[in-house]
Order: C-alpha cells, then sequence, then structure tokens
C-alpha cells in the first residue's frame, strides 16, 4: 500500500504579519526614526500580552501570544502618547474589548483600531503617527504586506484590496474634480500608516464580514465615510473612526449574506496530499 504523503501546512498567517510588524519597528529604531520609542513598545507589547493571559484564564481558553503580539505592534507603530501609561491603556482597552464586546462568537471591534478611537477621544495627549516614511521604505512595506496576503492562509487578502483600491480611486478622483496634479493623491497614499491599517486591521478576519460582497460592500463603506471625515469633516484620524463606527455593520452582513465563520484553527493552512 502506497503511504500517505503527510499534508503540508503553510504557516499561521499571523507570524507573517508579526515577522512584517517587527521588522519595522527594527527600522524605526535602527535605520530611519518614524516616532516609535522603546520604553513605549514593551509597555504596548507588555501589557497586550498580560491582558490576553488573564483574560485566557478567565475565559477558560488557552492562551495563543500571535494576535496580542500583532495588536502591541501595531500600537507601537500608529500611536504616539504623552505619558507611557497611555500606550498600556490602549493595549488593556485593545485586548480587553475581545473578551468583553462579543457577538456571535465573534469579537465586533478590530482591537488596536478600537483602542486607538478610545484613546483620542478620551485623552487630549494622544495622536496618531503620520506615517510618512520615505518612499523607499513605504515601497518595501507595501511590497511585503503584498507578499503576506500571498502566502498568508487568513483568506483576507480581497478586503485589503478593495479598500485600498476605493481609498485610491476616490482620491483620485477629487484631485481630478479639484484640478489638482497625479502628484498629490499618490502622496497621499505614501503612507505607512495607511498600509498598517490596510493591510492589519481593516483586513483583520475576526473582525471583518464573513462573505466575499459582505467584504467588498464593507470595505467601500469605510473608504467613502473615510473619505467623508478626512476633507468635509477635517478629521485626521478618518480612517479609524470611519471602521470602528462601522464595524457593527459587519453582524449585518453576515445575517443578510451568510458565509462560513473564519477561524485561525481552520486556516491554518489547507493540506495538500498525494
Amino acid at each position: 500500500m502506497q503511504a500517505l504523503a503527510r499534508p503540508w501546512r503553510l504557516p499561521d498567517a499571523r507570524y507573517f504579519q508579526i515577522a512584517a510588524l517587527a521588522t519595522l519597528l527594527a527600522i524605526n529604531f535602527a535605520i530611519i526614526d518614524f516616532g516609535a520609542r522603546p520604553a513605549a513598545s514593551v509597555i504596548a507589547i507588555t501589557m497586550a500580552l498580560l491582558t490576553q493571559a488573564i483574560g485566557s484564564r478567565l475565559a477558560g481558553v488557552p492562551f495563543d501570544a500571535k494576535s496580542p503580539l500583532i495588536t502591541g505592534l501595531s500600537l507601537s507603530l500608529l500611536l504616539r502618547a504623552d505619558a507611557l501609561w497611555l500606550h498600556g491603556a490602549a493595549a488593556v482597552v485593545a485586548i480587553g474589548s475581545k473578551f468583553v464586546l462579543r457577538i456571535d462568537g465573534k469579537h465586533v471591534f478590530n482591537p488596536a483600531g478600537l483602542a486607538i478611537v478610545v484613546l483620542l477621544f478620551s485623552s487630549k495627549g494622544v495622536w496618531i503617527s503620520p506615517g510618512q516614511w520615505g518612499a523607499e521604505i513605504w515601497f518595501a512595506t507595501l511590497a511585503g504586506c503584498f507578499a503576506i496576503l500571498v502566502l498568508s492562509a487568513s483568506r483576507r487578502a480581497d478586503i485589503a484590496i478593495y479598500f485600498f483600491a476605493s481609498h485610491a480611486a476616490l482620491l483620485i478622483l477629487r484631485a481630478a474634480w479639484l484640478g489638482d496634479p497625479l502628484a498629490i493623491p499618490l502622496h497621499q497614499l505614501q503612507s505607512g500608516s495607511l498600509l498598517i491599517f490596510t493591510f492589519f486591521m481593516i483586513s483583520d478576519p475576526r473582525t471583518t464580514p464573513d462573505s466575499r460582497a459582505g467584504r467588498l460592500l464593507f470595505a467601500m463603506t469605510v473608504a467613502v465615510t473615510a473619505h467623508y471625515l478626512t476633507f468635509f469633516m477635517q478629521m485626521r484620524p478618518a480612517l479609524y473612526v470611519a471602521l470602528i463606527a462601522l464595524s457593527p455593520l459587519t453582524l449585518v452582513l453576515d445575517r443578510l449574506i451568510p458565509a462560513a465563520r473564519f477561524s485561525w484553527r481552520s486556516s491554518v493552512l489547507e493540506a495538500v496530499s498525494t
């Protein structure tokens, strides 16, 4: 009898995400300073892991460090604050929300996005990194993020592409309407913060619609809302506010367009056997 080949599995997508975010943070510390500070990063990551450990124990589920690591790294790259304790508070809000704000077995809000919005509206000493990392770093990050999407098992490459395309189209259409040169919307797209939002926040498979059609509608709605908040309401953190404000829409879309529920366990990866 011919022995069956052992199934080959691609590593969990979160390993690639952790590697990408950690690399960006290392570049910030060693090569190009775009605002992240070691002490703030250590506090954010430590508090994210600690909150995950406490929440897992209280909920009676196994501790998994991958998601809190991604959240802590994302907060380290995006969030700036006058006081170090605010970075710890952001991590606690982010991870705590996963255990408290749940409906139908999934958490409603992207943890890092929710923490950013809560801290921005509750404290005057918090702001978002502008994310102008330079063209070389930006394009390297973009290439790395697309590689993650291609290699990963998250099955959420579509929503990242839908959102980025919608956001870019709106910026280009606005420039055309105003008679601005194409260089202006292209510069607006060259933001490290935008890339982190696109590839690590709105594409979070645990807080996005289960169906492909639902993800398309959600991505376009977030892009349009963020565009309105940015240019008509003059709101700087428009991306994060739009994402969090519209997150409950995911629950509606899941009811209207049902599809298989995402699970990290089942997505780590499909077997290929002979």
